[in-house]
């Protein structure tokens, strides 16, 4: 992916305020839905939802700056990357092109610290000790079998092929209603992933047999899950939040509005006298919990006047509100 400062037409000094307003507008432009013909801008859709979740993320925006790592959040000099003298490299390293969202990082690298599902360990890890045992042999008294030659022990056991490790970055919708995810493996074979109830940034996911080959078998695949941005959803905990903007005649006198979820849009009933910031649930329309029951989605309203006030001022010439709204405030 390019700087992610161009690919948010901002400069790298931008405020946060700077970076979400850039992300918005573009996202806007960008999203699937409204150009679904479009495959370019589904790409860059990606591309700057990528972008922004890198730097609205203060920790990972310092370590880009730093030049610690890419514009895709993976190290630019990983300790032990191409730990096989470069032939991991060499074999995989053409699978990259076609991960859709998933990229092998070689092995033993793990990605985030996330929840793991099915017992993620660090199996990857060379234990020094066996290796000074090949390389010098060990007497009966230090627990290895010795061969009755001079220097000499018992050749380890067979040990299964590294694991490889991917990163899959899933949409915001998906993630909440559990879409399957289509993910291509460093051999160049595919599959559709089914994310895991309570899904969240860091899952790690385990497929048995999908890392290298080894004497006793194949390693395993860890796919560690990060969740795109949306631009008009937000997530807390298992809720969905959303800003919803409505008319000063419908906080007034009250109706029904159409309201985007996760799931498809839903008729909301607004009831008469509403003021900015209360929010209305929607039951059961956040992401999906551990248990298989789901979070709501919170409804904020945000009333809106419109440009031009000329008509509204019209009618209120000469009404003035006699209450008070700041009372009590700094008392």
């Amino acid at each position: 992916m390019a700087d992610p400062y161009s690919t948010l037409g901002i400069s790298p000094t931008a405020s946060e305020t700077d970076i979400k307003s850039a992300y918005r507008k573009l996202a806007k432009e960008l999203h699937p839905d409204r150009n679904k013909d479009n495959p370019r801008a589904s790409e860059r859709f990606s591309e700057v939802t990528q972008a922004y979740d890198l730097l609205s993320d203060t920790s990972k925006r310092a370590q880009f700056d730093r030049g610690e790592i890419d514009s895709e959040g993976n190290p630019t000099h990983p300790f032990g990357a191409g730990g096989y003298g470069g032939g991991f490299g060499g074999g995989f390293g053409g699978a990259s092109g076609g991960f859709s969202g998933a990229r092998p990082n070689g092995p033993g690298q793990h990605g985030g610290a996330g929840r793991s599902y099915d017992g993620f360990d660090n199996s990857d890890e060379v234990d020094l000790g066996d290796l000074f045992e090949g390389l010098f042999g060990r007497g009966s008294g230090g627990g290895a079998r010795s061969s009755g030659q001079f220097g000499r022990s018992a050749p380890p056991p067979p040990r299964k092929g590294a694991n490889i490790s991917y990163k899959l970055s899933v949409p915001f919708v998906d993630a909440a209603t559990l879409a399957k995810q289509r993910i291509t493996l460093a051999d160049g074979k595919t599959i559709d992933l089914k994310l895991p109830a309570g899904v969240e940034d860091g899952t790690q996911m385990r497929l048995k047999g999908k890392g290298q080959h080894g004497p006793s078998g194949a390693g395993d695949g860890i796919v560690t899950i990060t969740i795109q941005s949306h631009p008009d959803f937000s997530r807390t905990g298992d809720d969905v939040r959303l800003d919803l903007p409505i008319t000063l005649d419908e906080a007034v006198n009250g109706g029904k509005v159409k309201v985007p979820t996760v799931d498809g849009p839903v008729m909301l009933k607004v009831s008469p006298g509403s003021s900015s910031g209360k929010v209305l649930r929607l039951k059961g329309k956040g992401f999906s919990r551990k248990s298989g029951a789901r979070g709501d989605q919170l409804v904020t309203l945000e009333i809106q006047l419109p440009d031009d006030l000329t008509e509204l001022q019209k009618r209120l010439d000469g009404w003035s509100d006699g209450e008070d709204p700041r009372k009590g405030l700094g008392s």
